[in-house]
């Protein structure tokens, strides 16, 4: 059983949700990526998403827009993402998800991506760009490394494309609460409860929900209808806001702590 399959084991037996937040390799710097993905284990994530910066996000709104353009500054490649994962998994159990555009991957080369992948302790691989009708090679090198394969599922999907992405995915499905790209939102799409509703009649994965939950409350009308909830451009705004505080890595790990329903955070 991989590590993000013994968390949604664990939360399902314990009758909890998952809380998975993001954040931008090198946002702001690099040399402290490693402890912003610590004090995210330690304030409650259930599993982590750490996204690498590439030059033309098509997924992502503004705000994670600007935090690739800062990271991609430092001028540093995924050798450098995985030695910061590597070391950080001496100290936090926490499974960790790497989400990428597939360019920066495909550069890397597929099998040497999956070895050093699983050797620096990364969990799952997400990639935005990559349909399932061409990943069949991909992700087989991924589980062959006992690395998860998520795919995106959205609220346009047809049912017969659901049956294709659950049949190529391991770990959960990243169901997308709304068409467009990520960002904050004040309401949490209505589609999305029906697409997870959707994705239950195809597969037994959990389900985590995100683009556009950015508040304690949309987390916790989230966790009604799907496994998990994933927030990222609300972080990534505030470590865009907070950059050039001495403190950042701590008030970041406050604010994703109160992000967290009361009823789900740790003790």
């Amino acid at each position: 059983m991989s590590r993000i399959a013994e968390v949604f084991s664990k939360l399902k037996t314990d009758g909890g949700k998952g809380f998975i937040p993001f954040v931008t390799a090198g946002d702001p710097h690099l040399n402290i990526t490693g402890d912003l993905l610590a004090e995210l284990a330690k304030s409650g994530a259930d599993i982590i998403e750490l996204g690498v910066p590439f030059s033309d996000p098509m997924a992502d709104g503004p705000v994670i827009q600007r935090a690739s353009e800062r990271a991609l500054k430092q001028g540093f490649g995924l050798n450098e993402i995985f030695e910061i994962t590597a070391k950080v998994r001496t100290r936090i159990d926490t499974p960790l998800v790497l989400f990428s555009y597939f360019n920066p991957l495909l550069q890397y080369g597929v099998e040497r991506l999956a070895r050093a992948a699983q050797q620096a302790g990364i969990d799952g691989i997400l990639v935005t760009d990559l349909s399932p009708e061409e990943a069949e090679e991909f992700a087989a090198e991924m589980q062959s490394n006992d690395v998860d394969m998520i795919f995106l599922a959205a609220p346009t999907s047809t049912d017969e494309r659901l049956r294709l992405i659950t049949a190529h995915a391991s770990g959960f499905v990243y169901a997308v609460s709304r068409a467009g790209v990520t960002g904050t939102r004040e309401t949490v799409s209505r589609e999305a409860e029906l697409l997870v509703t959707r994705l239950r009649k195809f597969t037994d994965l959990p389900v985590a929900v995100g683009f556009g939950i950015s508040t304690a409350q949309q987390v916790a009308e989230t966790f009604r209808y799907a496994d998990a909830a994933v927030v990222g451009s609300a972080i990534v705004a505030q470590i865009e806001k907070l950059a050039s505080e001495p403190n950042l890595v701590e008030a970041i790990g406050s604010y994703v702590h109160s992000l967290i329903p009361s009823e789900a955070k740790i003790s």
